[in-house]
């Protein structure tokens, strides 16, 4: 059997371990070291056919990124959330990522619904799953439902407890929608105005070098960035072709790479709302 020396990282405690050889290897960002800049770069679900890439641009850029996940379809395979994608998840969880829900079936909100008895409602409409196109009206329990099913799915997957937040898809909300979310445990995380990275955007008006350019000019510290795992309508993938010339030119400015477990804005929520 093969050995090893591990150098563990975790905030700011490192670990030096023996043991076998790993069958992927850990992200080692330099998490030890003060971040004056920090930028949190996360990624949505998507079809997964860039997501082999992402994956080794992150591990060779030794960043860690908070993934958001749904069970979506994909150019193969059984659903982002499927057995086929169980080893992808395992190591990036291996690799010190963190997980956050999308929502079970990427359950859009349209709209508050009135009720009577002043219960909260909402017309939602799902891009995936048994409901996949269907406009219907759902409890508040239900919505709770919804994000509460993604997470258990994917710390079933990976054996890691998931973050106590969730993106509603395409950041649609509303106050009635976010509080009733924060009432069973969640807090929203949408992204800021520079970090929208433009990847499902078409290629034939937003070319990567024009999204690469903007994004390098704009970014600034303290920014959430978003990007997919893939989306089907652009042409021309984002990623990974624009994700190691983006990392690589942030670091240039100074700026440097954590997840959300270590933002500012939700660090409280989370060690108040452990799993």
């Amino acid at each position: 059997m093969r050995l090893f020396l591990l150098f563990w990282c975790w905030n700011a405690w490192c670990v030096l371990t023996l043991g076998a050889e790993p069958s992927v290897r850990v992200v080692r960002e330099e998490t030890s070291q003060a971040c004056a800049q920090p930028l949190y770069l996360t990624f949505d679900t998507g079809h997964m056919g860039v997501a082999q890439g992402i994956a080794q641009v992150l591990r060779e850029e030794g960043v860690r990124v908070t993934f958001f996940v749904a069970d979506e379809p994909t150019q193969e395979g059984d659903g982002t959330l499927g057995e086929a994608w169980r080893t992808w998840w395992q190591e990036r969880a291996r690799e010190g990522h963190e997980f956050a829900s999308h929502t079970d079936h990427h359950v859009y909100w349209l709209q508050d619904m009135s009720t009577s008895d002043g219960s909260k409602r909402f017309k939602v409409r799902a891009s995936a799953g048994p409901e996949q196109g269907r406009v219907r009206v759902i409890t508040g329990q239900e919505y709770c439902a919804s994000v509460k099913g993604a997470r258990s799915r994917i710390e079933s997957i990976t054996g890691k407890p998931a973050l106590p937040l969730f993106r509603a898809p395409g950041g649609k909300t509303s106050p009635a929608l976010l509080a009733q979310a924060k009432s069973c445990g969640y807090m929203h995380v949408g992204w800021s105005d520079a970090g929208f990275l433009g990847d499902e955007l078409p290629s034939e008006k937003y070319s990567n070098a024009l999204l690469l350019s903007k994004a390098l000019a704009n970014i600034r510290s303290g920014d959430i960035l978003m990007a997919h795992l893939g989306i089907w309508s652009r042409h021309d993938p984002w990623a990974p072709a624009d994700l190691k010339p983006l990392i690589e030119g942030l670091k240039a400015k100074g700026f440097c790479f954590r997840t959300l477990a270590e933002h500012p804005q939700y660090r409280a929520w989370i060690e108040k709302h452990p799993a």
